[in-house]
């Protein structure tokens, strides 16, 4: 079929990139959004505008919020159908309780699970959440969207297609078949070291495009493969669910065995206890990590069989000094306070399953490396964008002079993924500070804003893509490259005027969070700017060339 290999390998890379290269640059660039997911959520909720706080006071503060938590109503309502008679007014029955911080979030979310009477499946649970300042214990409004880590988060890795978690697996496809590529791309390259200091943006824009595609898949091409991979490996439960599924009793034993093992139990005595101080168990384990050198704060807090005779409290050591998530676990008898158990090191297969799994996520203390991180995820956003235009510049005047459509297919389908996704991303944030505030269901109005957005941008792309068919450039990515420069103008004045969070004042406190996303957001403008810019000066170029195209039958 192929004369060699290398051309194998051309075709698979070309075939392959193409068509889930769109899933792909969706995943590169919101998971590049995704490393300052906490610092867009301080943008978007003005109220969580203040400095990182260390997990507050359990006895003092935590313990009476869980106390008057009850589970979310619309997690509620997605158990009709579950149950077997009435849900309860109240619930009562305590299963967990938890709550998770990070050097990085000014807020404390915490969260509650509650056994399910009369529930068809005896393990069903039902969850409660709760945003909180951890200053004076006040609720936060959780109508509010964290567009960072509840919105820009999950779309990476899930396109928030939830689904049978169809976005998931959709990703994970694509990941698996990025794998494929880079090998390939590999392959077709054999000057991996001249193309990476090779870039001619003079040249024509099919060359300067090359070199732009070599440049950014080549420097980035070890976070590209890590980053697919460490992806796949997150996820491989539920890609391959081996242990709840063709193994299911097995794993209920080894569950059984384990709490033998760890004397953390696996099941509620059904005999009532009492709560004992949860500060002074921290306290122990604060000193026991000190002790080894390891000294930080709480950065995970979890409390099992809540009111139970077996109920346990678990303690995590802030996962801000290492690659791994979470670490230096103690666990204590809730009743009484006494230490149970310290988990050991790590066995060499959890050791590197937690580090691939921290690497991805990263979320350690090293502000260069996470920049680092947004530059690759860039880069692969930009690797894959320069793919789409190369595919349509090598073929649009022989689809041109075919009549065929398949260039201007490919090319509004480019258009409406690369520049769409950046408008859908500007127009968000515009909506985020021109929505009221008493606004109900706030939150999905802003999300509607950006499906909407990137549907319009789509028709767009397609609606402007008929000069493809005849082998002359799209306007639509000059058009919507403007549309892009003037919604993040838009956001950052909006933020302004709205908050009174201008830049001269994040920049003189100085308040990262909210002026790195302005700063962001207006050197996007720039470089919008300067593409449309360019691309208007080839469209006018453009539309002055002979438009006779060749016979067909003539190269």
């Amino acid at each position: 079929m192929f004369a060699n290999f290398r051309l194998a390998m051309a075709w698979l890379h070309t075939w392959f990139g193409l068509v889930l290269g769109y899933v792909l640059a969706v995943a590169f660039f919101f998971g590049a959004l995704s490393v300052f997911d906490r610092e867009i959520d301080r943008w978007a909720i003005p109220q969580t505008r203040f400095e990182a706080q260390p997990m507050p006071s359990f006895d003092r503060m935590l313990r009476p919020i869980f106390e008057q938590m009850q589970p979310d109503a619309e997690n509620v309502r997605a158990l009709r159908g579950l149950v077997d008679g009435p849900l309860p007014e109240r619930w009562d029955r305590i299963e967990s309780w938890g709550a998770y911080t990070t050097h990085r979030d000014p807020v404390l979310s915490v969260f509650a699970s509650y056994e399910v009477p009369n529930a068809r499946d005896p393990e069903q649970v039902v969850w409660g959440t709760r945003t909180i300042d951890p200053r004076s214990g006040q609720a936060l409004p959780d109508d509010r969207l964290k567009i960072g880590s509840r919105f820009f988060y999950p779309l990476h890795y899930s396109l928030n297609l939830h689904w049978k978690d169809l976005g998931t697996w959709i990703v994970g496809l694509a990941a698996l078949v990025m794998l494929a590529a880079l090998v390939s791309g590999v392959v077709m390259h054999r000057r991996l070291f001249r193309e990476f200091f090779t870039f001619r943006p003079w040249k024509s824009l099919g060359r300067s495009t090359l070199d732009l595609h070599n440049l950014s898949g080549v420097a980035a091409l070890p976070f590209h493969f890590f980053f697919a991979f460490t992806g796949l490996v997150i996820f491989a439960g539920l890609y391959f669910p081996v242990a709840h599924t063709q193994l299911h009793e097995l794993h209920e034993l080894h569950e059984r065995i384990e709490a033998a093992e760890t004397g953390l139990p696996h099941e509620r005595a059904g005999v009532a206890a009492p709560l004992a101080s949860v500060d002074a168990m921290v306290a122990q384990a604060q000193k026991r990590w000190a002790e080894r050198g390891r000294a930080g704060e709480m950065g995970f807090l979890w409390l099992q069989h809540v009111g139970d005779a077996n109920g346990y409290v678990s303690i995590y050591r802030a996962g801000t000094d290492r690659i791994a998530l979470t670490g230096e676990g103690m666990h204590f008898k809730a009743s009484t306070g006494e230490l149970l158990r310290e988990d050991p090191p790590r066995t060499a297969v959890d050791s590197v399953n937690e580090f691939l799994t921290g690497l991805h996520l990263q979320h350690f203390r090293h502000w260069l490396l996470r920049w680092l991180y947004v530059l690759g995820g860039l880069l692969g956003a930009v690797c894959i964008a320069t793919g789409f235009v190369l595919f349509v510049e090598k073929r649009k005047r022989q689809h041109a002079r075919d009549g065929s459509q398949g260039a201007r297919v490919v090319d509004a389908l480019a258009v409406a993924t690369v520049t769409g996704m950046l408008v859908a991303t500007a127009a968000i944030l515009v909506a985020n500070r021109l929505l009221p505030e008493d606004l109900p269901a706030r939150g999905t109005w802003e999300q509607g804003v950006f499906w909407g957005a990137w549907a319009l941008a789509a028709l767009h792309a397609a609606w402007r893509s008929a000069p493809v068919a005849q082998a002359r450039p799209n306007p639509a990515w000059r058009e919507q490259c403007v549309a892009i420069a003037v919604l993040a103008v838009a956001a950052v004045l909006l933020n302004a005027v709205t908050t009174g969070d201008h830049l001269l004042k994040t920049l003189s406190e100085p308040y990262w969070p909210v002026a790195g996303l302005d700063l962001a957001l207006l050197a996007t403008a720039v470089i919008a700017a300067g593409v449309a810019r360019r691309l208007s000066r080839r469209q006018r170029g453009a539309a002055h060339a002979p438009r006779a195209l060749p016979e067909a039958g003539h190269v």
